[in-house]
């Protein structure tokens, strides 16, 4: 028989773990191409051939997703597989339906192929959307473990912009190790407050050899998830952040929605910022999505070193990238802090963007009037300095969950916002850790 061709829309994430998981060693198929999108400079590189495996001696080219139509003609695709997420129903209908129109199957892989059994617990942190509150869910989970004595590692979902033979198995527990393995701004905003809270980061390409890494020096695994996609490991216990400042997202994105279904645990965060009736909008949705599921409500405050520092000034608010681009944000912590603490106006970045950054500005027209700290490759990081050091304002206020002045020269005075999570209510996370692991 014909070997199936396949070929692998994604983007250096879910895309090579169903690849390494499924595809590798499968000789039922043949994997003609990979096709990329959301993160820039990705595509017009290959997959190594020693990552690829015995099938693959040359790698496997991956190419712009634009190219996709084309692709399936020239390769006589047989079936494309869409492996990214953070996307609503309608776009991933809409690729189904040119793939279809083209002739190929077009697939989504569950979990049962492409999740990876440990030999540890594993507490999977997953969300509904890109900057639901993951990240600092994640810090609470793993301070409870920590408290209940327990050594944890954190296990991120893949950013592999770099080497990715150099990248397939990352170990980072001092900063020395970011710039060993030359992070990004998106690695570092969720490696450092890991790192600061004495938690072990394991990331990388080959979410296995990842796995039997961590497994060799911990108790417990943390997958602390990213964008919206479902866990890489098969989950002792799963907990999903849903986010009332999207209310009917948790059932109209992909594949958000998977999570809630497969949440033991449902947190709904920044209910201290949402409207009640949204929060109640959302309990409602996942309460009819998964019935069993345990809800949590949580609020996510925010602190800064100095608000008085804040009151009366022109201030330029810089927020996580991923959030407000594919994650659809037009405010963050930083937008919060500024209007909370009284600044006097939030000057708006797009004049003063440059490079890279007024590049972003363009592809996410809605982005609003807050600075994306995009930083996926050095360009970008100083493009985002650029644009920074023209802005006409009093004050920086730094949204992002990294130190930005460890990877650029700030020349203005600044204020960081800093927040963590907090249920409200019981049972909290505590109570629900402790009832599982038995401490």
């Amino acid at each position: 028989m014909s070997r199936i061709r396949t070929l692998i829309m994604g983007a250096a994430g879910r895309d090579f773990h169903n690849f390494n998981t499924f595809y590798r060693d499968n000789e039922q198929y043949e994997v003609v191409a990979f096709t990329a999108t959301q993160i820039p400079n990705i595509d017009g590189r290959k997959y190594p051939a020693e990552l690829a495996g015995k099938l693959y001696p040359e790698g496997i080219k991956i190419y712009p997703e634009s190219e996709l139509p084309d692709l399936i003609k020239q390769f006589d695709v047989d079936e494309v597989v869409f492996a990214y997420s953070d996307v609503p129903y309608d776009y991933v209908m809409h690729k189904s339906a040119l793939v279809n129109s083209l002739g190929a199957d077009f697939r989504l892989m569950g979990t049962k192929e492409t999740q990876v059994k440990s030999t540890k617990p594993v507490v999977a942190i997953c969300a509904v959307r890109t900057g639901s509150g993951k990240s600092q869910t994640t810090r609470r989970v793993a301070a409870i473990l920590q408290k209940m004595g327990f050594k944890v590692a954190a296990i991120r979902h893949p950013m592999p912009y770099g080497d990715l033979v150099k990248q397939r198995v990352q170990r980072f527990a001092t900063y020395a190790d970011l710039d060993k393995h030359e992070c990004t701004i998106e690695e570092r905003e969720e490696y450092e407050p890991h790192i600061d809270n004495g938690v072990i980061v394991y990331a990388g390409v080959d979410y296995e050899a990842i796995l039997r890494e961590a497994e060799k020096e911990v108790d417990v695994i943390l997958w602390d998830g990213g964008n919206n996609d479902f866990s890489f490991y098969k989950p002792d216990l799963q907990i999903t952040v849903a986010d009332p400042l999207r209310p009917g997202h948790e059932s109209s994105y992909y594949p958000g929605e998977v999570n809630v279904r497969l949440a033991d645990v449902v947190v709904i965060n920044k209910v201290d910022t949402a409207n009640p009736e949204d929060v109640n909008k959302v309990r409602e949705n996942v309460h009819n999505i998964n019935p069993n599921a345990i809800i949590i409500e949580a609020a996510s405050p925010i602190y800064v070193d100095d608000p008085e520092a804040i009151r009366g000034k022109r201030v330029l608010v810089v927020e996580d990238g991923p959030t407000l681009t594919h994650g659809g944000m037009k405010i963050g912590a930083g937008w919060v802090a500024a209007r909370r603490f009284g600044a006097a106006e939030i000057v708006d970045p797009r004049p003063f963007a440059v490079g890279e950054i007024l590049a972003t500005y363009k592809k996410y027209p809605n982005t609003g009037t807050i600075l994306p700290a995009m930083g996926y490759g050095e360009q970008q990081i100083r493009d985002l300095e650029k644009t920074i050091e023209a802005a006409d304002v009093d004050l920086v206020i730094i949204g992002t969950p990294i130190d930005l002045t460890r990877v650029m020269k700030i020349n203005r005075p600044s204020q960081r916002v800093r927040y963590e999570l907090e249920e409200i209510g019981k049972p909290d996370l505590e109570d629900i850790l402790r009832k599982k692991f038995g401490k």
